[in-house]
This record gives C-alpha cells, sequence and structure tokens, in this order.
C-alpha cells in the first residue's frame, strides 16, 4: 500500500447560489458526502458551508483524480437531496468548483476555518483564496461572499 499525504480544501455552490442548503437539507447532503467519500477512500476531515455554498477538507488518495471525486460529491448529494420532501426536486449545483492543495501544518487551521463558515460569513472574516472557485476550464476565479 502506497504512503500518501494529499490533502484539499473544496467547495462549491448552489445553482445560481440560491440558498438552497437549509438545515434539514444540510445534514442530508453532509451526509451522503461522508457516504461517498468512505466508498471512494477518501478522509473527509470536515464540512462546513452556509445556505448557498459548500467547504469540505479532505484527503483525496492518489489513484482518484480530483476532478472525479467532485463529480462524484456533486451527483451524490444533489441524487440524495433531491428524495428529501423539503427539497421538492429543485435541488442542485452550480458548475464548476474551487480546490486547493495544502500541507500537513495547515490542516488543523483550514479544517477550523471550515467547520466555522456561519460565523465567517456572519462576522465577514473571509478569506479570500478559500472562497474562489471557477466554472470554466481555465480557472477564471469567482468569489464567494
Amino acid at each position: 500500500m502506497p504512503y500518501w499525504r494529499l490533502h484539499y480544501h473544496l467547495n462549491w455552490a448552489t445553482y445560481n447560489r440560491y440558498p438552497l442548503l437549509t438545515e434539514p437539507i444540510e445534514r442530508q447532503v453532509f451526509g451522503t458526502l461522508r457516504n461517498k467519500a468512505h466508498i471512494l477512500g477518501i478522509i473527509v476531515h470536515a464540512i462546513g458551508g452556509i445556505q448557498d455554498h459548500i467547504h469540505l477538507v479532505v484527503s483525496i488518495p492518489p489513484k482518484l483524480a480530483v476532478a472525479d471525486c467532485l463529480e462524484h460529491f456533486k451527483g451524490a448529494s444533489s441524487r440524495y437531496a433531491n428524495l428529501q420532501p423539503e427539497a421538492s426536486g429543485s435541488f442542485r449545483w452550480q458548475e464548476g468548483y474551487g480546490a486547493l492543495s495544502f500541507g500537513d501544518g495547515a490542516m488543523s487551521d483550514i479544517i477550523s476555518y471550515v467547520l466555522n463558515q456561519k460565523r465567517h460569513h456572519g462576522q465577514g472574516s473571509l478569506r479570500p483564496h478559500l472562497e474562489r472557485y471557477t466554472t470554466d476550464e481555465e480557472g477564471v476565479e469567482i468569489p464567494f461572499g
């Protein structure tokens, strides 16, 4: 078995940034993401977000491409969310995502940031480099916030 330490901060938004991640849907989405990660062999360190976007801190094994993991995460969570009565079949994610790699030394700081998303957005204490995503393959940044 290979030794690997590949850590990522991932984020993506709801379709048109609609506030779809209500409390009941958020719980379902987070659970689905944890289950899909387990199936794929991905370690989930933290999940957080607000009503219009989500953040994850994960360690992805080298046999998996980051883009493929995001496709699995987004697909599984939107399918499951739409099965919930609260979603009424209208839950979907926007195209694109943000993916940043980082080293072991930054792990606790990034986990804390992700777990405290609601506070950071409420107080305006955002970290711009962790609140960006793109909807095109050239990586043109679109800030959250």
